[in-house]
């Protein structure tokens, strides 16, 4: 697993990295937003693998993180890359901020080496392609395939489109989307979000079911609007 890491304070990225090598992880380290676009892209244009996770900070120089994951997540090549943001800025509209452009999770400086590997592990365990299969999903389908006026899922190979045009989910996503579609009306906890589609054996904050469901209302387009929050409850698919 490759993690790209950009703070322009060099201790915190000789610290950073020194700690995450020591887990195992091939780390990457930029000074500056703008040098980690550059090895970015001279990465896309050898063919070599692009970073499983960019541990990002919010305030650099020139470019701010927040800037440059605009950047990411408008371009086909870097858009799945999983965000981890790391700064000092840990007021609730920044954090806010950062989770609507796209962020998996938020670390507040000063830093705990203990949070930063279990965030890091939680994050590539989330973004991983292995299929997690859920037993106790309420009422399963018994067709492979999940229909909903336009919107349309297969359960076998993962894929979903809306309008007949593909819809580029991520694996958690996809699930979230499929549960909810099963179960049109029924109001699903965060709890019950969290056991149904995550891996039990992540470090998984409530926060990150708010950062997916906003993602997922995104890419659903006009159907965003039906994915409901029952506040103190959760979530629905309203018909």
């Amino acid at each position: 697993m490759k993690i790209l890491v950009v703070d322009d304070e060099q201790d915190i990225c000789e610290i950073l990295q020194y700690n995450l090598e020591t887990e195992g992880y091939e780390v990457v380290a930029a000074n500056s937003a703008e040098e980690a676009l550059e090895i970015l892209n001279n990465e896309k244009q050898s063919g070599e693998a692009l970073p499983n996770l960019i541990l990002l900070d919010v305030m650099m120089g020139e470019m701010s993180g927040f800037q440059m994951a605009r950047k990411l997540k408008a371009d086909a090549d870097t858009v799945n890359i999983p965000i981890i943001f790391v700064t000092a800025l840990d007021d609730e509209d920044n954090t806010v901020k950062g989770l609507n452009i796209g962020a998996d999770d938020y670390i507040s400086k000063p830093l705990s080496m203990k949070e930063v590997k279990a965030r890091v592990k939680a994050v590539l365990r989330r973004a991983a392609p292995s299929q997690v299969s859920h037993e106790e999903d309420a009422l399963p389908s018994s067709s492979p395939e999940i229909h909903y006026e336009t919107i349309d899922l297969n359960l076998d190979s993962k894929t979903a489109t809306l309008d007949g045009v593909d819809l580029s989910l991520t694996k958690l996503e996809f699930e979230l989307l499929s549960l909810l579609l099963q179960n049109l009306g029924k109001v699903f906890s965060r709890e019950e979000l969290l056991s149904r589609c995550w891996p039990h054996d992540v470090y998984v904050l409530d926060r990150t079911v708010d950062v997916n469901i906003t993602r997922l209302r995104k890419k659903i387009g006009r159907y965003g609007k039906q994915v409901k929050t029952r506040i103190g409850y959760g979530y629905c698919f309203e018909k």
